[in-house]
């Protein structure tokens, strides 16, 4: 168990580096980021700051040498860098990011744990995708195994003549089939260090323009009914990972129940609405699940919440929010405004 008092490390300067920095300072902890990014948000509510390449091995080391514990804020920390460490824990352990940074290494992974993934296949060159579009058919989606979010990285195929004349990148990719769906949602759990697993209620996403938009809970009945169908995979994955830690599961549901979409051994975008609509927020539990103390209630603490995510130019309209005494406001605190830049969400509880 680490105490309060001691050092937490984060890798990863973003806006979940931030709010947890901000769950680990409620509870007695010094934060301590290190990031290559100069413009952190989340050193900006954090102890301490190293900025350096994630493969500056001194810098990464000295990092090491002033933390408890070090976690991470999103999944594509490059792993080889990490060795400089050394025995500093870091949770979750780097065979999660291992698993989720390959997106077919990820669903072969899931596949094995009787997981039902969209049908999927390698594609290293053009002669693999049209292999991959024969068997599996149009309509697809194209992405790359490593990197993508928020739908970078990705080319939806409707025919093969969409393939034509589409450049490759030169990079290793995955040709995904066409899923049918009715609406999507995520499984949120943390797993405490004595394997104690809480989930909570799980919500519909809804996306824009292939990035979530609004998150609701409670969810429709459509999705309760594969809720512990998909819960039940998310244990798997956790305990198969020995994972310690908040880990997000995304899923579609489907007339067939729960169809697999992609995991992030994180705290996660869809369950922000728990900072005021559960007892115990995924960051803190996040924060109490590293440090090895006892996992917080994950229920519901109102009827309902309502999560919006404020995209670009939406973050100006702060003053029509506020106006709202019903609205809990997060602004991360970036600079610009861009679009498809997440530069806060809101909260709107029902009581």
């Amino acid at each position: 168990m680490i105490p309060p008092g001691e050092t937490i490390g984060i890798l990863g300067g973003g806006q979940l580096g931030r709010m947890l920095a901000v769950a680990a300072a409620r509870l007695g902890y010094r934060v301590h980021i290190f990031a290559p990014e100069a413009d952190s948000i989340a050193a900006d509510v954090s102890a301490a700051f190293t900025c350096a390449a994630w493969d500056d091995t001194a810098a990464m080391t000295a990092f090491a040498a002033d933390c408890a514990v070090i976690t991470y804020e999103f999944e594509n920390v490059p792993v080889g860098p990490l060795a400089a460490l050394g025995d500093v824990p870091l949770l979750a352990h780097p065979r999660a990011l291992e698993t989720a940074q390959d997106r077919l290494n990820e669903k072969t992974f899931v596949t094995a744990l009787g997981g039902r993934p969209a049908p999927f296949m390698a594609v290293d060159s053009r002669a693999d995708l049209d292999r991959a579009m024969a068997t599996i058919g149009t309509p697809g989606i194209l992405k790359t195994r490593r990197d993508g979010y928020d739908g970078k990285g990705q080319w939806r195929i409707m025919s093969p003549a969409d393939a034509e004349g589409l450049d490759l990148p030169d990079q290793a990719l995955i040709y995904e089939g066409f899923v049918t769906f009715e609406a999507e949602f995520s499984v949120i759990l943390a797993r405490g260090a004595d394997g104690d697993i809480q989930f909570w209620d799980s919500a519909l996403n809804i996306h824009k323009g292939g990035i979530l938009d609004v998150t609701q809970v409670p969810a429709p009945a459509l999705i309760l009914d594969q809720v512990p169908a998909a819960r039940d995979l998310a244990r798997q994955v956790a305990e198969r990972l020995d994972y310690v830690g908040v880990l997000t599961l995304e899923f579609f549901a489907t007339a067939d129940g729960p169809v697999f979409n992609e995991m992030a051994p994180r705290v996660h975008n869809s369950g922000h609405w728990t900072i005021e609509g559960a007892l115990t927020s995924q960051f803190e539990n996040h924060i109490r699940a590293i440090c090895g103390l006892p996992l917080g209630l994950t229920t519901l603490a109102v009827k309902g919440a309502e999560m919006k995510n404020l995209i670009g130019d939406d973050a100006h309209d702060w003053p029509t929010i506020l106006a709202d005494p019903a609205n809990h406001l997060h602004l991360y605190g970036k600079a610009a405004a861009r679009p498809g830049r997440k530069m806060g969400h809101v909260t709107r509880l029902t009581l």
